[in-house]
C-alpha cells in the first residue's frame, strides 16, 4: 500500500524545484525528485513525451528552457490527493524570435501532478488543461454555474 506523502514536505520541496527551475538550476530542480522518475509531458508540448529517470527529466527542464528567451513557472496552488500532488502553474514564457516581433510575454495556466512513494516523487505528468489534470487525479472538479 502506497502511503500518503508527508504533505509539507513534498509542497516544501516542489516549491524549491519551481524556484530552482526558474533561477536555471537544473540540478536543484531535479534533485528531490526519484531516480528513476517517469515524467510525462503532453504530447502537444514542445518536445512532449515521456522521460525515463532523473537525469533524462533534467535534460527536457533545461531543453524546454533554452527554447524560451525568458521563462517563469510559478506554481499558484498545491492540492494533495492521496498520494498524489496537484500544483496549479501559471506558466510565463517570452519567445526568442524577435525577427518575427514576437518578443510578447504569453500567460500559461497548466497542471502538473506528482506522484509520491516514500516522499519522493516517481511520476510527473503534466497537462495542459487544469480540470482535466484535477480529474486525472481523482480530485472533485466543481462544475461550472449555470
Amino acid at each position: 500500500m502506497t502511503k500518503t506523502p508527508d504533505v509539507n514536505q513534498a509542497i516544501a520541496a516542489l516549491r524549491d524545484a519551481y524556484a530552482a527551475f526558474n533561477r536555471g538550476d537544473m540540478d536543484a530542480a531535479v534533485a528531490s525528485l526519484d531516480e528513476n522518475i517517469e515524467w510525462i509531458e503532453p504530447q502537444e508540448f514542445p518536445g512532449g513525451g515521456t522521460y525515463q529517470g532523473r537525469e533524462s527529466a533534467k535534460r527536457y527542464l533545461a531543453q524546454s528552457r533554452a527554447a524560451w528567451a525568458e521563462v517563469t513557472s510559478e506554481p499558484e496552488q498545491f492540492i494533495s490527493a492521496g498520494n498524489r500532488i496537484v500544483v496549479l502553474v501559471h506558466a510565463r514564457v517570452r519567445a526568442r524570435d524577435r525577427a518575427k516581433g514576437s518578443n510578447e510575454w504569453q500567460d500559461v495556466r497548466l497542471a502538473d501532478v506528482y506522484t509520491f512513494r516514500d516522499g519522493k516523487a516517481i511520476q510527473m505528468r503534466a497537462f495542459a488543461d487544469r480540470d482535466e489534470a484535477l480529474r486525472w487525479a481523482g480530485v472533485q472538479v466543481a462544475a461550472p454555474a449555470s
